[in-house]
């Protein structure tokens, strides 16, 4: 009897063993088919990825150029303006100096008080120096002073500079 349950022990587990090998072979196909879905999706997922890259440096290329083609139109405008005011200071220079000192003063005496004291001082850097003489003889003491003060300032800083 001892036999027999032994044989029936037997023959029920590798009836066992055979649906467990079947079940571990249906879950490898099953684990294969899910890994190739996998590997499409991230296949789709890399191409679509890449033509966004290119896409990208497409349109970053696309800038760059654009912003090299501004800046270039930013400097040849900056350099237009330069020589603009040079012109412009040329003239006005040329306008004081030729001036009699008293009407420069009265008309630098006013700008002043209307604040334009950087005008003014920008005017005066551009004057002959007997010009400028002239003219501060004029200025009111206050204006005069600003203006003095401002010249020193202007001095020492290009002194520096030179160092």
């Amino acid at each position: 009897m001892s036999y027999r349950i032994l044989i029936l022990l037997l023959f029920s587990i590798c009836l066992n063993a055979q649906e467990t090998s079947s079940s571990l072979t249906r879950q490898k196909i099953e684990v294969m088919e899910l890994k190739k879905e996998l590997n499409n999706f991230y296949n789709e997922k890399e191409q679509e990825y890449q033509e966004r890259k290119k896409e990208l440096e497409s349109i970053l290329s696309q800038i760059e150029k654009e912003k090299n083609e501004i800046k270039k139109l930013h400097d040849n405008n900056l350099e237009i303006l330069k020589d603009i005011r040079l012109e412009v200071e040329s003239k006005t220079a040329k306008i004081y100096n030729g001036m009699k000192a008293k009407n420069a003063a009265d008309i630098f005496n006013q700008m002043i008080s209307e604040g334009k004291i950087d005008d003014v001082f920008d005017i005066i850097l551009k004057l002959k120096e007997n010009n400028v003489t002239q003219i501060m003889k004029f200025l009111s003491v206050t204006n005069a002073s600003i203006l003095t003060q401002k010249l020193e300032n202007f001095n020492l800083e290009n002194n520096k500079k030179d160092r």
